[in-house]
């Protein structure tokens, strides 16, 4: 998009302000406000800024980095109008000669999706993301209501959700279902497939909007994958598919197959299979992560692909017999905590490993894996997702490929900050332990 096109955007809009926006390491969206009369220079040639205060960024004798905003990103912030209005502009991280820095999670992607365009491929995707709306009762966070699956939202939550999905709007985002999740006070937004660069940005943006917009109505918003026990966890399920370059062609959709899958869409579940121990330090990416993982929530703990069941890791959903453009996988161990960009470029480049050294996956197993005994699963040979964060960070370590994807510069970032967390959290003691142990022993 032509930067006058964004000039004349930004007057028409009548905007004082423009926030550029990055994510650091983690997916958490970063900021730096400028007046909108400095925008025509940010657009010709970038804004510099501090990398070294940023989390997983440059060392401090690296720190000078720039931000060049993609103009294809501008929204106006609907809720950002008091002392004037402000548009958002989503912004790539360059070094000071004018290269990507290898460190942006944007560029990760970036790259990725372009080895995938020279292949003749083109990977859309479309995310599921759940949260709880909790509001504050005796200084506790209580969810909003006490709604179940589908269920009609209460009154506060059905107002907060509207706003949300009308926010959105404003963004480009395109809402196709909202509802009650199975938890109390729990929600998912689904909202328009599409090309995983642009989704990667429009689900942060989803997660910016929806804490904010519950933040005015005096709630918070989490995304935490279990932030209640006994009580089901928000995931963010991922559907993926690959089309033709240039084409609508679905390259995942084979008529007589009986899943109605191509050798191509095979060869992608075999890959991901392949290296999704690893990429559950990415797409599962906390210490919580791995509370959600666990049987008995319809979350995935096992390594097996199937249509109907739902305790797969990998599903092949059903679709209308006459759009066989919507044939597509599921993957469903990620959760919102993840930072989008890394997560969708580690799916992507693990499935066409797949392709490009025509692996072949297992078998598919439909029945419930839940009502299986330990001694079946060892005898059918039924791997299992890792158990904790730390037994994620050290399948990572031995991941080549994933290596390769992120760079060695963001790879060892990653690991040290996640080892960090994993560290801290091995220090905590906890009220459960003290009410388990304090009068036994």
């Amino acid at each position: 998009m032509d930067s006058r096109i964004i000039l004349n955007k930004a007057k028409r809009d009548k905007i004082e302000f423009i926030s550029l926006q990055f994510s650091d390491l983690t997916g958490v969206i970063k900021e730096v406000i400028i007046p909108v009369d400095e925008l025509a220079d940010a657009l010709e040639n970038g804004v510099w800024f501090d990398g070294s205060s940023i989390e997983g960024f440059a060392r401090i004798q690296e720190s000078d980095l720039f931000l060049k905003p993609d103009p294809s990103t501008y929204s106006v912030v609907p809720w950002l109008t008091e002392g004037g209005k402000t548009a958002r502009l989503i912004c790539d991280i360059n070094n000071p000669d004018g290269s990507p820095f290898e460190g942006d999670p944007r560029f990760v992607l970036k790259k990725a999706t372009n080895e995938a365009t020279s292949l003749g491929f083109i990977y859309n995707v479309g995310p599921e993301p759940e949260f709880y709306l909790f509001k504050k009762e005796e200084g506790k966070n209580v969810p909003t209501d006490f709604g179940s699956y589908f269920d009609l939202s209460s009154y506060e939550g059905y107002k907060v959700i509207k706003e949300i999905v009308s926010a959105l709007r404003v963004f480009n985002i395109n809402v196709e279902t909202t509802h009650h999740e199975v938890g109390k006070g729990q929600y998912e937004i689904d909202f328009t497939y599409g090309e995983a660069l642009e989704i990667a940005d429009k689900l942060l943006t989803l997660k910016y909007t929806v804490k904010k917009i519950a933040q005015a109505y005096n709630l918070k918003a989490t995304f935490i994958p279990k932030p209640l026990a006994n009580a089901a966890g928000s995931g963010m399920h991922v559907h993926q598919s690959l089309f033709k370059k240039n084409k609508k062609e679905n390259l995942f959709y084979r008529k007589n197959d009986p899943y109605q899958l191509s050798p191509i869409a095979y060869n992608f579940i075999a890959g991901q299979m392949k290296h999704i121990k690893a990429m559950c330090a990415i797409l599962s990416p906390t210490v919580n992560s791995y509370k959600r993982l666990i049987s008995g929530f319809e979350a995935p703990i096992y390594i097996t692909w199937a249509s109907m069941n739902r305790s797969a890791l990998i599903r092949v959903p059903r679709w209308f017999k006459n759009k066989p453009q919507a044939a597509r996988l599921e993957l469903r161990c990620p959760d919102p905590t993840c930072n989008p960009y890394l997560a969708f470029a580690v799916m992507l480049k693990s499935g066409l490993e797949g392709i490009i050294n025509h692996l072949e996956p297992p078998e598919p197993l439909e029945e419930d894996l839940y009502q299986l005994d330990g001694e079946d699963i060892i005898q059918r040979k039924i791997d299992t997702l890792p158990t904790s964060l730390h037994e994620a960070l050290e399948e990572l370590k031995k991941d080549h490929l994933l290596k390769d994807i992120l760079g060695n510069h963001l790879f060892q970032k990653y690991i040290d900050i996640k080892e960090a967390e994993w560290a801290e959290f091995k220090r905590q003691v906890t009220e459960w332990e003290i009410n388990k142990y304090l009068d036994i022993y």
